[in-house]
């Protein structure tokens, strides 16, 4: 279902909120009318079976392009440093998400600890590399997500949940039987097997995957050592969520209810491959993909040590990469893509 490009009408909740959405010719539906697909699935008696197949990943771990074969149910750790129980950072209303996702209550986000790229630019290092958090059980998530639902968020927003997908889906029925009803969103990195993705198939309702580098060897460079084939596990995945999922579709104030939403940070000297991205978001998706082309990249972690990412981007290679994406024929930017795009042209003189 396509849409064109999005005009916002802004107007401020209170001080420091969200900023409430609404769209003119976006493809939307009414919130009345509408279901997570988890709830129907499990109407339908097949949640549960779904369950019970990601569940047995743990006893010989596949979930992720690793494929590190260990026995997470008897404590043994694989690249992710991860083992049987989700450990969680935090659970919270975020409003630094994309605008559709935040609407004025914001995203109900959840952040997992570790990781199973662990860049060498990591803003979020402290959680993803160190591991730092709680160890919870999956009642004690599920609570988290229905706690989220009761302080109004608009979503449930799982950051970085590859690694524990056993335990996110064994939460999720226990929160939809006792009346979760918003729709989930699956934060990513994009380092996904294709197979796993194809298991979410009616469990996830907004897919927001990064699609960080286009070229395996600055992959393996700058994220987890033999993550070489970042690229192709990531363009086999965004193509099945895709699929899955189709364009953005909000309520009638333009917040997500379903859809794909696509994240690229524009890193020096053309790391990130952005060129290449958004030729390849055109060629292989549509037009009207939901992207959010960011500038916001910070030498951050451990990004000091490489020359070629030791710096800030200049405007000129943020401003580059929308141009590309314009002569792509993609038309469907994140509005803190346009606005960051204004400030850089006006900077660049």
């Amino acid at each position: 279902m396509g849409f064109s490009r999005r005009n916002f009408l802004k107007g401020a909740a209170a001080t420091g909120s969200a900023l409430l959405l609404a769209r003119r010719g976006q493809a939307s539906i009414s919130a009345r009318d509408w279901q997570p697909a988890y709830r129907q699935l499990e109407e339908r008696g097949l949640l549960r079976e779904r369950v019970e197949e990601i569940i047995e990943q743990y006893g010989n771990c596949q979930l992720c392009p690793h494929r590190c074969g260990v026995d997470r149910n008897r404590r043994e750790r694989g690249r992710c440093d991860a083992g049987s129980r989700v450990r969680v950072y935090s659970h919270t209303p975020h409003f630094g998400e994309e605008l559709p996702l935040v609407g004025r209550r914001g995203s109900g986000t959840i952040f997992f600890s570790h990781c199973n790229l662990r860049c060498v630019f990591c803003q979020n290092w402290p959680i993803a590399h160190e591991g730092r958090g709680r160890l919870v059980s999956d009642r004690d998530l599920a609570d988290m997500m229905l706690d989220l639902q009761r302080r109004g968020c608009h979503n449930i927003n799982l950051v970085t949940p590859t690694h524990v997908l056993p335990n996110i889906v064994s939460a999720l029925r226990i929160a939809a039987r006792r009346g979760l009803r918003l729709p989930l969103c699956y934060n990513t990195s994009g380092y996904e097997r294709v197979e796993m993705i194809r298991l979410l198939d009616g469990i996830i309702d907004i897919y927001l995957p990064d699609l960080k580098f286009m070229d395996g060897e600055q992959a393996s460079r700058y994220a987890m050592e033999g993550a070489v084939d970042y690229p192709r596990q990531a363009k086999e995945s965004i193509i099945e969520m895709h699929r899955q999922v189709g364009e953005l579709i909000t309520d009638e104030q333009g917040i997500a209810l379903r859809g794909l939403m696509i994240r690229h940070l524009v890193m020096p000297n053309r790391v990130a491959g952005s060129r290449e991205f958004v030729e390849w978001v055109a060629e292989n998706l549509t037009p009207d993909t939901y992207v959010n082309i960011m500038p916001q990249w910070r030498v951050e972690h451990r990004a000091f040590e490489y020359e070629e990412i030791a710096r800030g981007i200049h405007s000129q290679e943020f401003l580059e990469a929308m141009d590309w994406a314009r002569e792509a024929g993609l038309r469907n930017f994140d509005e803190r893509s346009l606005a960051a795009e204004r400030v850089h042209r006006r900077q660049a003189g």
